[in-house]
């Protein structure tokens, strides 16, 4: 096997060309293999195969920067430096990370897991490398979906001032190449990039330059212009060309040898340099080939037939909202609904098929959905932003600015609130009570099962202020036997009340709450569980009732602990001055690493039976 070949960086510069395309389907039988048994991102990884090959062929690692953007594509990446034995372990709770992570080798160069970021990160090491006069290459590969990001128009606009060599890579998934246009814009790559050509285009220019009056600049001008328009019609990259970036391309992004020669190409630019390469996402893996989307991220499968291996535990709380919001559809015209690019992770795909004119998709930018969203609002719509709780943090300012000092009735939809396990520090939704509780205006609904997040949903289309409701990744079939009783604004719902020990649980935290309360009765323990419903405001009439009755106030979240919902608790009930202690059950103040969700909960502390073992000893002091 060539792939055995392969253990260190720079192994692959030792393959014969010959190998490569041996190479090429050993690694993406290999991605298939392991992915199967761990689960991961799929379908980008095996589009990549090649683009990556051609990478490492062409820059020399770690010596040279190779910055993903989001990272989910650099399996491939590991592979080729060294990292083929983490695979067995991938995403698994110390294991190997499925994002490129500094700490985990020296060719990894910075680490990511959100979109749009790797053009200002490459941007900052060429400057950095300006200052400290070292010398190496910068190459930030971004696709074609993450350049739809303003972060990364942003940085494109920062980048056309540069004077040294960046290589920015567009990996293009999305369309077909069109042999005309790659025939013809290869030949005028080696054109423009050659110094020769350039020095000569200056030379031109000056002289022009020099003619009396206004000749020469009306020259200059007309020149430029004819020249815009045709190349306008020959090669797809002007808009990169206008902002002062080098365009090459497009060039198949399974060919290594015109990729290689392309990479070796941009090296000789001295400013930025693009260069676009098509790839077919889920290459090599026909399941994949003809549904990418649904093998974007993959629980451990069958490769023979494609299907998961876990069965189907329940509906998701993903998908109680995708059934609500299109009932609510169907009962008012003015519900509209956005997402920033995942309709399918959302739930909102059924919706957008139904009410095309009331869905918008706006691409990888939180930012603007939000924005956008008040302006829907500000216009007489009830729009429902749908984003995971770790994206919507991008909308920061958007919320407290554009929502929430107006009071303007969006309704933010946290999906994968809490923790959300493999993918790791990036995507754990563990902040959002937090940076969501200190903004003025803004409410905020955690419901504890399916049902009550259909409630919550219907209930706040007719609220004439920002909320926001959040709920996590899984099972929504909890606490079945519980009754939901009716919500009211800024009231919790009182589900076991017995006397001494009391926790008020936050949303999916109310299930392990009721099991630890059941647990403990039969060891002659009463616990009183409270479902908060709301975190804010909080229900200070409910705490009023449960601090003269009880010894010790548990809540439980799962949230950092630094601004959630315990900590308002416990300022509230200092403010009250009573004899009672409060015990907040929440995470660290800290990022969580990838892993199993029931062995980060119990890493963390906050699964049911450290709970339970807590209030056992607490109990203990009081009798």
């Amino acid at each position: 096997m060539v792939l055995e070949k392969i253990n260190a960086p720079g192994d692959i510069k030792k393959i014969e060309p010959s190998e490569y395309p041996v190479l090429s389907h050993e690694i993406r039988q290999f991605l298939i293999g392991k992915i199967s048994k761990t689960g991961g991102h799929l379908a980008s990884n095996l589009g990549v195969v090649e683009l990556t090959m051609a990478i490492h062929l062409a820059f020399d690692l770690p010596k040279d920067k190779i910055i993903w953007d989001v990272g989910h594509q650099s399996y491939t990446h590991k592979i080729l430096t060294g990292r083929k034995t983490g695979f067995d372990e991938l995403r698994k709770f110390g294991g190997m990370s499925g994002f490129p992570k500094r700490r985990e080798s020296d060719s990894d160069a910075f680490d990511t897991g959100h979109s749009s970021t790797s053009i200002s990160a490459g941007l900052g090491y060429v400057h950095a490398r300006e200052i400290t006069k070292e010398d190496y290459h910068v190459v930030s590969i971004i696709g074609d979906g993450a350049l739809t990001g303003g972060m990364a128009l942003e940085a494109l606009n920062n980048a056309s001032d540069l004077k040294s060599n960046f290589i920015i890579v567009l990996n293009d998934n999305n369309m077909s190449i069109s042999q005309n246009v790659g025939g013809i814009s290869n030949m005028l790559n080696e054109v423009r990039t050659d110094e020769k050509y350039n020095r000569f285009k200056e030379n031109v220019k000056g002289s022009l330059e020099q003619l009396p009056g206004n000749l020469g600049k009306r020259a200059v001008k007309k020149i430029q212009l004819t020249k815009s328009h045709i190349k306008q019609f020959f090669i797809p990259g002007m808009n990169f060309e206008d902002m002062g970036i080098t365009y090459l391309g497009p060039i198949d992004g399974h060919n290594i040898e015109k990729m290689t020669k392309a990479f070796q190409i941009a090296k000789r630019v001295k400013h930025g340099v693009l260069v676009h390469v098509i790839t077919q996402k889920g290459k090599g893996y026909k399941y994949a080939e003809k549904n990418p989307g649904n093998y974007h991220g993959v629980s451990p499968f069958n490769i023979k037939t494609g299907k998961p291996l876990a069965k189907n535990t329940g509906k998701s709380f993903t998908s109680v909202f995708s059934d609500t919001i299109v009932e609510m559809g169907n009962a008012d015209p003015y519900v509209a609904t956005i997402t920033a690019a995942m309709p399918t992770g959302t739930g909102l795909s059924d919706f957008a098929k139904i009410y095309p004119d009331r869905f918008f998709d706006v691409g990888i930018a939180e930012e603007h959905a939000v924005t956008f969203a008040a302006g829907l609002a500000a216009g007489g719509l009830k729009p429902y932003v749908a984003i995971y709780s770790s994206f919507l943090q991008r909308a920061y300012d958007q919320i407290l600015h554009d929502v929430c000092i107006q009071k303007l009735p969006v309704v933010l939809c946290v999906d994968r609130a809490g923790l959300v396990g493999a993918d790791g520090e990036t995507h754990q939704g563990i902040f959002d009570l937090s940076y969501l509780s200190c903004i003025p205006n803004m409410s905020i609904m955690a419901p504890k099962n399916g049902k009550e997040l259909h409630d919550m949903l219907w209930f706040a289309k007719d609220l004439p202020i920002p909320i926001a409701i959040r709920y996590p990744r899984g099972n929504a079939k909890l606490c079945e036997g519980e009754c939901t009783a009716p919500i009211v604004y800024g009231k919790s719902e009182m589900l076991r009340p017995k006397n001494t020990i009391a926790i008020m649980a936050v949303g999916h935290c109310v299930e392990p709450a009721l099991n630890v309360s059941d647990q403990l009765a039969k060891e002659g323990i009463p616990v009183t569980v409270v479902n908060a419903r709301f975190v804010k405001p909080l229900d200070k009439e409910m705490i009023n009732h449960l601090v003269p009755n009880h010894a010790i106030l548990v809540t439980w979240e799962e949230n950092v602990r630094s601004g959630g919902f315990g900590e308002a608790v416990l300022d509230y009930v200092n403010s009250l001055e009573f004899p009672i202690r409060v015990l907040n059950v929440s995470l660290p103040d800290d990022y969580v690493e990838h892993g199993n969700v029931e062995v980060l909960r119990k890493e963390t502390r906050i699964d049911q039976e450290t709970v339970a073992e807590l209030i056992r000893k607490e109990y203990k002091t009081i009798h």
